[in-house]
């Protein structure tokens, strides 16, 4: 294929701003679905992504396009999520591409994402097509976006095309333009082949699935092909493109973007970033650069309900860290909940897909402990290293310091809602950096804010306090020293490794007061009292007790003497005390969940 006839793309914006729908009526002016196979949402191929209404995965299709020049292009359009959690799904997507369109919402303007994502655009040299998408919108004010975007993102809109994803207004005219100003690839068949693997998933049936860029060189059917990383080498089964179903090729040429099936069936054989290239020219084929590994920012550990399904947990990570490289695990043992995994995600909306994925798609039943960010801990001795479990927290007389992870939060919020915004950020320890009215009813709230503090529930009262018109974008910024502790709850005097957190000095009451009083309605009652206690160190911080259930041991006697019911009772208490020794407390999913809602 002439590469002159290539464009690769990527849709990015907001997150609601119309990327798939855009999507969708690229591929029905194209041609590429038939009525019959055409539905909306068409790339969103997951069923939690069409349940939540949200993108997870970036998905790639090739749209094949007659042109009024009398050419046919074809279009490799990758749509990509639009929450920041998933904002390394967008990072290797932009980096297979050669252009990207900035769909920006007429009726809402520039928002937190969008910014982060034209960055991104920015730093992969691409060249960034503003779209204004739902111009048809009764309260769309198409001039004052245009304005923003000048201002905000310094983008010249005097061309940006104006459309509706919706109903295909000027998506015709899109089409146009992106064969006009998006550049076509550079690479040359001639050349050595050099592709880039940017996703990968597990098939049942045929193995690994690798998805590639070709940047050099030809790839053909039958090819011995070699992976730089795992330094293995494969023969090429099946190439394909996804148009939008996997419809087989006999070659990829430089600037495409397409399937490889090489009968892969180790899954820890294939590296999201590697370099395919020839068996034969191994030696004489340098590397790409690959991506800048994402960073875990929350932990939490993940536990099968019976442990038997330990072995299926184990299989079904793998399989998953294969379709999303931007997770990490590795094994753990806990005292309550026995043998497990601690997991890393990139946000809190990340964990929750994981796990509901895990779920689903592999049929577990799984117990998540309270999710918790990583610290720098040193030393007396000059000694200095992380954790990121409560339960690796090291005794209090041998830490010198600990220092806790700081972001830089961005907020895109109304004028009317700046009060209860700087509230919160204040209330979760904040410092303020910068506001900046982006337009007379428009503002960006800049906080430095401890991860410690937005791990729980922040994004949902900011949202709720905002009426939901607040966007936030999130960086990592430094680690900062301050007064952290661990906050045990002991449950009869043992403590409870996996309801352990560490949390601010100054805060560390008040949460273990809070915490025990949910526990203590969220634990089942037995037939003996359960004290449940938080402490820190040796210190008792609070504590609450769930009363036994208790027989009336006294229904019987109708009279008599006094001794005769005090034997009764005291051989009742007896009782108790032998089996408060013995008994074990189960300890509800209900129990985790109360941790990251004591502020309700």
């Amino acid at each position: 294929m002439d590469n002159r006839f290539i464009r690769n793309f990527s849709i990015i914006a907001h997150i609601d701003h119309g990327k798939s729908t855009l999507a969708d009526r690229l591929l029905e002016i194209t041609k590429t679905v038939s009525d019959r196979e055409k539905k909306d949402r068409l790339l969103d191929n997951m069923e939690l992504e069409r349940e939540r209404g949200i993108t997870i995965k970036a998905q790639t299709v090739r749209l094949t396009y007659n042109a009024d020049d009398g050419n046919t292009y074809y279009l490799n359009l990758i749509d990509t999520p639009g929450h920041v959690d998933f904002s390394y799904e967008v990072s290797r997507s932009l980096a297979s591409c050669d252009g990207a369109l900035l769909v920006v919402d007429a009726s809402q303007g520039v928002e937190a994402q969008t910014l982060a994502n034209v960055y991104m655009a920015i730093e992969n040299d691409l060249e960034i097509m503003p779209v204004l998408n739902k111009v048809d919108l009764p309260h769309a004010d198409v001039d004052k976006v245009k304005e923003e975007i000048e201002e905000i993102i310094g983008l010249d809109t005097a061309e940006a095309c104006e459309v509706s994803a919706k109903s295909g207004l000027g998506v015709e005219d899109l089409l146009k333009e992106i064969i006009k100003k998006i550049p076509p690839p550079a690479g040359k068949v001639e050349n050595n082949l050099q592709a880039l693997i940017f996703d990968s998933w597990f098939d049942q049936y045929q193995g690994v699935v690798v998805l590639v860029r070709v940047e050099e060189g030809t790839l053909k059917l039958k090819d011995k092909v070699f992976f730089k990383h795992s330094q293995e080498t494969y023969e090429v089964l099946k190439l394909g493109v996804n148009a939008p179903f996997f419809t087989e090729v006999k070659e990829l040429g430089a600037g495409e973007v397409g399937m490889i099936i090489c009968g892969i069936k180790t899954v820890r054989d294939v590296k999201i970033g590697d370099t395919v290239v020839l068996d034969k020219q191994r030696n004489d084929t340098d590397v790409l650069s690959g991506f800048k590994e994402a960073k875990s920012m929350v932990f939490c550990g993940i536990f099968p309900v019976d442990s038997v399904d330990y072995e299926t947990l184990k299989e079904s990570l793998e399989k998953l860290g294969l379709n999303d490289s931007s997770f990490t695990y590795e094994p753990e043992t806990s005292q309550a909940l026995g043998f497990g995994y601690r997991c890393g995600f990139l946000g809190l909306l990340h964990m929750n897909i994981i796990q509901e994925r895990l779920e689903r798609e592999f049929e577990l039943n799984l117990i998540s402990t309270a999710p918790s960010c990583g610290y720098q801990i040193e030393t007396v001795k000059g000694e200095s290293y992380e954790i990121d479990n409560p339960a690796d927290y090291p005794d209090i007389s041998s830490i010198e310091k600990i220092l806790e992870p700081i972001l830089e939060i961005s907020i895109h919020v109304p004028n009317d809602y700046v009060g209860n915004v700087i509230r919160l950020c204040e209330e979760r320890r904040g410092v303020q950096q910068e506001i900046k009215y982006i337009t007379t009813d428009r503002v960006q709230i800049i906080y430095d804010l401890p991860l410690s503090e937005m791990v729980f529930d922040f994004y949902d009262k900011l949202k709720g306090m905002t009426k939901g018109y607040a966007s936030m974008d999130y960086e990592f910024k430094e680690y900062k020293a301050a007064k952290l502790v661990k906050l045990e709850i002991m449950l009869n005097g043992e403590k409870v490794d996996a309801l352990s957190l560490i949390c601010h000095k100054d805060n560390a009451f008040y949460r273990g007061r809070d915490l025990t009083h949910k526990l203590m309605k969220t634990i089942g009652r037995q037939q003996f009292d359960i004290a449940v206690q938080a402490a820190i160190g040796a210190k008792i911080v609070a504590r609450e007790t769930v009363k036994a259930l208790r027989k009336n041991v006294l229904a019987k006697c109708y009279g008599g003497d006094i001794s005769r019911r005090r034997k009764l009772l005291e051989k009742q208490k007896a009782g108790k005390k032998r089996m408060k020794m013995v008994g074990n407390v189960e300890i509800p999913q209900e129990a985790f969940l109360a941790i990251l809602k004591v502020d309700d």
